[in-house]
């Protein structure tokens, strides 16, 4: 029993003296690994960290955004997207031009969390491209895919535009407007509910009304263009001041 006892003593001190010997080596390879210099690689890719990517290639499309034209940091533009002069696409918005064209035109505006995207092909044999044409409102969290909206039209807050649908110029759709695939909203009109029917037809105060909202979005657009770009220099002049490995 004593030699029982003395033989597991012994294998404790053993384990034990393993263990302390082990942890002085693990302790100098830690401080060798440490005391060595990271250099970085001489074809490293600078990544640009200043906010969500979004302009997205897909294959051989690029989205193209005017010079004037305002796009929020966090929309995503993604394919065959075209944002043209005055334009304005504001924050959250997707628009995904992967099956075909998107154009958001001279002096209108995408307003928050819309998502805009087309298909390959429309049923109806009208274009399946996504086309908003000059002075449109669109309203916040709207869906369009594969529609036309001819100019001066306001687009409701939550309205759905499904394939081959056209609104034509001088229209209104209320909010919460759902328009089925292939149809026709006429000029001059206002329409609301799911599914969007005819209400009324528009005075021509209202149709005045119309692009006088554009230009004012338009104007307010210019104000957050300067303030974002302004901010950009900051962050970039902030991080580019520091170390790429802090």
């Amino acid at each position: 029993m004593a030699t029982s006892i003395a033989a597991r003593i012994s294998r404790k001190a053993a384990a034990s003296a393993f263990s302390a010997h082990r942890h002085v080596i693990s302790s100098r390879c830690f401080a060798t690994e440490s005391a060595k210099t990271i250099s970085p690689s001489s074809d490293r890719v600078k990544w640009d960290y200043r906010g969500q990517r979004k302009i997205i290639p897909l294959g051989q499309w690029v989205p193209k955004v005017a010079v004037d034209a305002y796009v929020a940091p966090n929309v995503v533009l993604a394919g065959q997207v075209t944002v043209y002069d005055g334009a304005s696409v504001w924050s959250g918005c997707v628009l995904r031009g992967d099956l075909n064209k998107i154009t958001v035109g001279f002096c209108s505006n995408v307003q928050e969390r819309c998502v805009i995207h087309a298909a390959w092909s429309s049923p109806t044999g009208l274009p399946a491209e996504t086309s908003i044409e000059r002075f449109v409102t669109i309203g916040a969290y709207s869906l369009l895919r594969s529609c036309t909206i001819e100019p001066e039209c306001i687009i409701g807050q939550h309205s759905i535009l499904m394939e081959g649908s056209l609104v034509e110029t001088h229209s209104i759709l209320e909010a919460g407007s759902v328009v089925p695939p292939g149809r026709r909203i006429p000029t001059g009109e206002l329409w609301a509910g799911n599914p969007a029917r005819f209400v009324r037809a528009l005075t021509h105060e209202e149709t005045l009304e119309i692009p006088k909202l554009a230009v004012a979005i338009n104007d307010l657009s210019k104000e957050h263009f300067s303030d974002s770009f302004h901010t950009q220099q900051y962050i970039w002049k902030l991080r580019s001041s520091r170390s790429p490995w802090e």
